[in-house]
């Protein structure tokens, strides 16, 4: 059995050795703290130089990166932003995309087939689409209109894509300038040899009833003044086939012309050439066709008289 006092000299001895203990513990770190220092100084010294042997090249490689970097960022925010909106017009062939953007901003430009979308990129891309079969550029919008046999459910997830990127990636529309100017109709812009007449005609048609048309799509394109008072139009974009383009022509801009102009006694509806051969075409068919129903309804009828 252990007496008090030997107690008591047990306890000092382990008090002195975990102080002896503490204290070992406390110089090893004090002698180690100047090491840890000079490694540390050492490290910094050798970053700094690193920084300081690149830097020129940094500096030459930076505005590059950054101006990429924020053009890319530029980009994908716009894509982000950009919300294209879908209007119909009066003809169910044709739908007029407005991208929230300017896309002629003055002027317009319509594309038949793939010879005439050359001269634009976007245009070309659109009229690649199976099934599109023009493409119509307004100050703010663009038309594409379809054959009767697509249905829009295939066409427009493509024309959205198509858009999208275009109006996002901030391309021009024309491949130069020449063909954006020869793109754009001058049609209405008065000469020094026209008549008050034309030239008052010209001036109703780009204030008062070209900016009316737009707004389903389309547009109207002046071609003549006859001697018989007739004001000749082609009408363009999703006006082009529409089954209410006499209505458009006859109690739209035929009436107003008539108003304010009386030398005015009508207005008439011209096609390009092309365009005059495949309405004949299209006649003759649909003439074959009705002249064979006829002749199998006849046939049929002297059958069931046979019969009896």
């Amino acid at each position: 059995m252990l007496s008090s006092s030997s107690i008591a000299s047990s306890s000092l001895r382990s008090i002195k050795g975990h102080a002896a203990v503490r204290l070992t513990g406390s110089a090893r770190s004090a002698r180690s703290a100047p090491q840890v220092s000079r490694q540390f100084s050492s490290s910094v010294r050798r970053s700094a130089s690193a920084i300081h042997h690149h830097g020129p090249m940094l500096s030459m490689a930076s505005p590059t990166r950054v101006s990429t970097v924020a053009a890319s960022v530029r980009r994908i925010d716009q894509a982000r932003t950009m919300f294209i909106q879908t209007e119909t017009t009066p003809n169910e062939d044709s739908l007029k995309f407005i991208p929230g953007v300017p896309v002629m901003g003055e002027g317009t430009a319509e594309f038949l087939d793939t010879k005439s979308a050359l001269k634009s990129p976007l245009a070309l891309r659109l009229m690649g689409i199976e099934g599109v079969t023009e493409v119509f550029y307004g100050p703010d919008f663009v038309t594409v209109s379809k054959d009767p046999e697509t249905s829009w459910s295939v066409i427009k997830p493509e024309v959205y894509a198509m858009l999208m990127e275009h109006f996002s990636s901030g391309e021009p529309l024309f491949r130069s300038e020449e063909d954006r100017e020869s793109a754009g109709p001058q049609d209405t812009r008065i000469l020094d040899t026209d008549s008050e007449t034309v030239a008052m005609i010209k001036e109703l048609l780009e204030t008062r009833v070209r900016p009316a048309i737009m707004e389903d799509g389309g547009d109207i394109e002046y071609r003549g003044f006859t001697d018989d008072g007739i004001v000749q139009l082609k009408l363009k974009g999703s006006c082009r086939g529409c089954s209410s383009s006499t209505v458009t022509l006859k109690s739209g801009i035929e009436r107003m012309l008539m108003h304010y102009i009386p030398e005015v006694k009508g207005v008439e509806e011209v096609l390009d050439q092309e365009e005059e051969i495949a309405l004949n075409e299209f006649q003759k068919l649909e003439e074959r066709l009705h002249q064979k129903h006829d002749g199998e309804k006849k046939d049929s009828s002297m059958a069931q008289y046979m019969s009896v």
